[in-house]
């Protein structure tokens, strides 16, 4: 309830050099005053105004700890409300510390997750795609990707929605007009009218939705699974591209028994590598369990790098693979171009493209910026778009955006069936309502709060 006061630690459980304790709501200044000795008086000091003191103890009158507290008035705070902001020593006891006193405050509870967002929302600050771009901008695993996010919430795609709904209002006013008073209208003309503007908004939808794939990728992560035989280089092709030895490499066969996960950017582009084990068939009972979540992570993966020995002639059980995966998206790596070839190119142009293989030697380094640059040209045709462009990178944004863009195509469709305005109107209004769900305008309480419970606590 937005009538409660709420707290909650703000900054990563750990030691660090701060933590922060935030707090927010109707009693917040005056409940965090009764705990803090400064020479301010909490309850009398400015908006966003910073104090030196010490938490106190109330039973016992101890110091508890030496804090900075930051004070924010409504409506000039993140939640449009009275916020505290308690600055403490960054060690986990005497951040514990200040919280229990906080909690046995009765006018404040615990935060639930992501609850200080949602008065963000529900007190009119921010809008609900903004809301859910504050969690992309704290997953963000790429600068592209942070700017997109933070793109949202300035509010690039709130302005967009917002354009395309007063376009479709207008429409709607007109079509009550000719609703009301036929007299003064003449319907061919209003059937006009609902074409156009229902164009205009369809084109607008259209571009959103082109920069739908890349803003996917740029939010979640392109999925990224290193096959092959044993032997013939994934582990180190993996300690390449993180550039860490995050897998074991030996010239031992089967070492790696199990998937290895690691996040890199590779061009501005957030690659979810996976490192499988050796896809061959074998009698060794933990080995084979491998290679079963090996065969599991490429079903997965949205894209396959299949690591070949340039070496070695190709092996029967790659020529199976390359058949199970022809029609996936898939680089082809011929490693260990530093050796003698043996390896026939020929077959593998049967199956591939000439840009999908790439040669490289991960030993010597060599190649490695061919494969980054085969990797961008594959997902986003060699670059990001301009940095002006809007992304939906939502997946909740892009399929309302689809349901908006095929209600107001039905619309359009029945201006040219002579089908009356006023069942038109139906559609026209559905897509206003649809556009509408983007920002939260029109989103149940359910959806609220399956949005916010995916943020952490004192966000």
């Amino acid at each position: 309830m937005l009538s409660d006061t709420i707290a909650a630690i703000s900054t990563a459980v750990g030691e660090g050099g701060i933590a922060v304790i935030r707090v927010s709501g109707p009693e917040a200044i005056s409940e965090a005053a009764k705990l803090l000795r400064s020479k301010v008086k909490l309850t009398e000091a400015d908006t966003h105004t910073v104090h030196y003191g010490f938490i106190m103890d109330p039973q016992t009158q101890e110091k508890v700890e030496e804090v900075l507290v930051t004070v924010m008035r409504a409506p000039r705070s993140f939640t449009m409300e009275d916020v505290v902001e308690i600055s403490t020593h960054g060690g986990v006891i005497s951040v514990k510390r200040v919280m229990d006193l906080l909690l046995q405050q009765p006018a404040i509870r615990l935060a639930e997750p992501g609850e200080f967002t949602k008065r963000a929302f529900l007190n009119g600050r921010i809008d609900l795609s903004q809301a859910e771009a504050v969690i992309d901008l704290i997953r963000s695993k790429s600068d592209r990707a942070f700017s997109v996010a933070l793109k949202q919430v300035e509010g690039h795609l709130s302005r967009e929605i917002n354009d395309m709904r007063y376009t479709l209002v207008e429409t709607l006013a007109h079509i009550e007009v000719n609703i009301d008073y036929p007299e003064h209208d003449v319907e061919s003309m209003t059937s006009e009218f609902i074409k156009e503007r229902c164009s205009k908004v369809i084109s607008q939808i259209e571009r959103l939705l082109k920069t739908a794939n890349e803003g996917k990728i740029l939010r979640e992560g392109i999925t990224t699974a290193i096959v092959g035989r044993p032997n013939v280089g994934k582990s180190s092709l993996m300690n390449a591209l993180t550039r860490e030895n995050k897998a074991i490499v030996t010239d031992i066969p089967g070492t790696t028994r199990d998937v290895i996960e690691e996040f890199v950017t590779i061009n501005n582009i957030p690659l979810k590598l996976l490192d499988t084990a050796g896809i061959r068939e074998t009698l060794d009972v933990v080995e084979r369990i491998g290679v079963e979540r090996s065969k599991a992570a490429v079903e997965e993966a949205d894209l396959i790098l299949l690591v070949l020995n340039g070496a070695e002639p190709l092996h029967e059980d790659e020529l199976a693979l390359i058949e199970g995966i022809r029609r996936r998206q898939v680089l082809v790596l011929i490693n260990k171009t530093d050796l003698p070839q043996e390896l026939n190119r020929e077959v593998l142009r049967q199956y591939f493209e000439e840009g999908q293989i790439v040669e490289l030697s991960v030993k010597t380094r060599d190649g490695l910026e061919r494969l980054e640059d085969a990797i961008s040209r594959l997902f986003f045709g060699g670059k990001l778009e301009s940095g002006d462009l809007t992304y939906v990178s939502n997946v909740r944004h892009i399929a309302l955006l689809k349901k908006a863009k095929q209600s107001l195509i039905e619309a359009y469709e029945a201006s040219d069936s002579g089908i009356p305005i006023d069942i038109m109107q139906i559609d026209v209004r559905l897509a206003w309502e649809q556009l509408g769900e983007v920002i939260g305008d029109s989103a149940p309480d359910a959806l609220l709060d399956q949005i916010f419970s995916q943020f952490c606590l004192g966000k």
